[in-house]
């Protein structure tokens, strides 16, 4: 089966806060991204609110007919609330700092083990599918089958820097990461800088990702192709072939 896509529909919000108002609209977004194709929608409601706001996601969450993963770091207790609030199908922890700019590194998962499991049956105890922000590294993946988590969500970023050097070392972590979170059986997520030009090697290299949320780069090529077309765009991507 294809991978699904999630659309990240952030930087909608940082266009409409660019001149405050409502347009364009974060709401319509995602139900025109789910409309035109996406198999969910995702946020990233930080702390600043420079982009989603929490407001956002209570709006959003009632026109959801997919899925919708909320991202965050849950050292901030206004992010928890806000996700035992609203619900979601899927919570991804991310650790971010509270002024970062955007997600750069995955959970220790060995070091941060007691707190993770803490927060995590939090979550799933109220019906809340929950992923783990993580670096593509063996032993980090296999210690995070003890936090209780369902899935882990890889970030891409460094397969997406070296995949036009050579896309076979690029991908190589990755494969072997992707295989521990199978002998351990965690679903598999993933994302950060994936795009049109190395989406396809990569899910068609990872045969148990389930789910790729991307935000910036689809949006930023549907200022060229347009939303609808872009969302299918990225579907193709996924297609097994």
């Amino acid at each position: 089966m294809s991978c699904k896509l999630s659309v990240n529909i952030n930087k909608i919000a940082t266009l409409r806060n660019s001149r405050g108002g409502d347009n364009p609209s974060v709401v319509q977004a995602a139900i025109d991204c789910q409309k035109f194709g996406a198999d969910g929608i995702t946020v990233h409601p930080r702390p600043d609110e420079r982009h989603i706001r929490y407001s956002d996601v209570r709006e959003i969450m009632p026109i959801i007919t997919t899925e919708f993963n909320i991202e965050g770091n849950p050292l901030e207790d206004k992010f928890v609330d806000l996700v035992l609030e609203v619900k979601p199908h899927q919570v991804t922890l991310v650790p971010d700092d509270p002024g970062q700019l955007t997600s750069n590194h995955g959970w220790d998962t060995i070091k941060h083990a007691k707190y993770l499991q803490d927060i995590i049956a939090i979550f799933k105890n109220a019906g809340i599918r929950v992923s783990i922000f993580t670096d593509p590294v063996e032993h980090i993946i296999a210690a995070a089958r003890d936090t209780g988590t369902d899935r882990v969500e890889l970030y891409t970023e460094a397969y997406a820097k070296n995949y036009h050097k050579n896309r076979d070392a690029a991908i190589a972590d990755y494969k072997l990461a992707a295989q521990t979170a199978l002998q351990n059986d965690i679903g598999l997520n993933a994302g950060h800088d994936l795009d049109l030009k190395n989406l396809a090697f990569f899910a068609n290299s990872i045969t148990n990702l389930s789910e790729v949320s991307i935000g910036h780069a689809l949006i930023s090529d549907a200022l060229y192709y347009g939303l609808e077309n872009t969302v299918q765009l990225y579907k193709r991507q996924l297609i097994h072939k």
